[in-house]
């Protein structure tokens, strides 16, 4: 299942119906990315099918922009068959993979490689904290390769150099995979993660609003308003 891959830059980190439409309505994103925790914390409870529901409510509302969804297991054959499923739900799904098992089991890049090269499904590969990981990812062929450079700089190092990194050996492997900066913390990761060499950063609304809403700016405004209603006295 191909999917255009389109410029990017910004994906909207929600679950939230009405938090896509409102950013969607301003132009300003061109993807959405959930997971498990997203989805509770947006309301989203009844299992399987109200994932199911919700996943292809957004799918639809974005199109042609990609949507994430993780895989809610860590078993082999169930990711196969969670990320073929999670296909027939839209065209502009991708499948969610963590690089590897909750105690270190390695069989998650195996998987991302049977479900993006024999299945032909974008795998969005997810969790990683270092070019090294994402590299791999991408060798086994990832569509997208998620850094957490948040918690990269949690742990005392600089996001940015992972992204430089990870940008030049990609570059010069030519290795397609887009690079996700994901985890973002401040709304200065955003413009510095992008200009370090990231094609897109996952953001929740509130940093989005950060991003727009500027004291100076609203100060302005406000002198602006003040002044054009004075003059047309």
């Amino acid at each position: 299942m191909n999917q255009v891959i389109l410029k990017m830059a910004i994906f909207l980190d929600t679950g939230s119906i009405a938090e896509i439409e409102k950013y969607l309505k301003m132009g300003v994103i061109r993807g959405v990315t959930t997971n498990p925790t997203i989805l509770l914390k947006d309301g989203v409870t009844g299992g399987k099918e109200a994932i199911k529901k919700r996943s292809i409510e957004i799918a639809h509302l974005i199109d042609p922009y990609p949507l994430s969804v993780e895989v809610t297991t860590n078993n082999y054959d169930l990711m196969i068959q969670q990320a073929r499923e999670y296909a027939t739900w839209a065209k502009n799904i991708n499948v969610k993979i963590t690089i590897h098992g909750p105690e270190g089991e390695l069989e998650n890049l195996a998987a991302i490689k049977e479900i993006s090269q024999k299945y032909n499904i974008p795998v969005n590969a997810t969790a990683m904290m270092s070019a090294q990981q994402c590299l791999l990812a991408a060798m086994a062929g990832a569509t997208y390769v998620s850094l957490f450079g948040g918690r990269v700089n949690n742990m005392g190092y600089n996001s940015c150099e992972e992204i430089r990194k990870l940008r030049k050996v990609l570059d010069s492997q030519g290795l397609k995979a887009k690079i996700i900066l994901g985890s973002t913390r401040e709304v200065l990761n955003i413009i510095e993660w992008l200009e370090a060499g990231a094609d897109i950063v996952t953001v929740t609304p509130d940093l989005i609003k950060g991003m727009i809403v500027h004291p100076y700016s609203k100060e302005t405004v406000q002198m602006f308003l003040r002044d054009a209603a004075k003059s047309e006295q």
